[in-house]
């Protein structure tokens, strides 16, 4: 097979590529050359077009009609938010704790790492001083920590869902500490557990 040029054909090839043309455009043509539709093609050509859709979608919600927000919509814990309050914020900090035991430490049996996504539970301790246990309300949701004293409060928004009820405070009143340990969930703890 030979692959043979000829100049009708390389004339075919020149007029699919160039831009169609008006009839009183064909006596430029002799002076500037064919003009190809390359030449004339920007950036914003690459893609094919889009359509435009209109954004805006009209929903029928069933309940009531007068609510603003459904419930999944409001954030968890924004029913405790309250700005008007007072009260000053405790100094706390959160830790991570996970069970190490002398296979994990010396052999390395398991594959668990000092990272956090290895580690079970979260322990918030909470600044608590001139404070009776009595007198502490907690709260705890799966993604929320509420903390009311009479001179303090706390809403903490937590890294990680934890399980609400399995969950273990101790009142340190020597120190004004309160300890709080909770069993994280999370979606693939499955792969760092095995």
């Amino acid at each position: 097979m030979a692959a043979e040029s000829s100049l009708p054909s390389l004339l075919a090839l020149a007029e699919l590529l160039s831009r169609p043309r008006d009839k009183d455009e064909d006596d430029d043509e002799v002076e500037q050359g064919p003009v190809s539709v390359a030449s004339s093609l920007g950036p914003g050509h690459i893609a094919t077009p889009k359509s435009v859709k209109p954004s805006a979608t009209t929903q029928v919600k069933s309940g009531n009609s007068k609510e603003i927000w459904s419930a999944e919509e409001v954030l968890e814990g924004s029913e405790y938010d309250d700005s008007c309050d007072s009260r000053e914020q405790p100094e706390y900090e959160i830790l991570f704790k996970q069970q190490v035991g002398a296979e994990d430490l010396f052999l390395g049996m398991s594959r668990k790492d000092p990272s956090t996504a290895c580690c079970e539970d979260m322990l918030i301790k909470i600044q608590l001083s001139d404070t009776k246990a009595s007198d502490i309300t907690l709260d705890i949701k799966e993604k929320v920590l509420d903390l009311r004293s009479p001179q303090k409060k706390l809403l903490l928004h937590l890294p990680h869902p934890v399980d609400p009820n399995s969950g273990k405070a101790c009142f340190l009143s020597e120190k004004g500490t309160l300890e709080v340990t909770l069993r994280m969930k999370r979606e693939f703890d499955f792969i760092n557990f095995a």
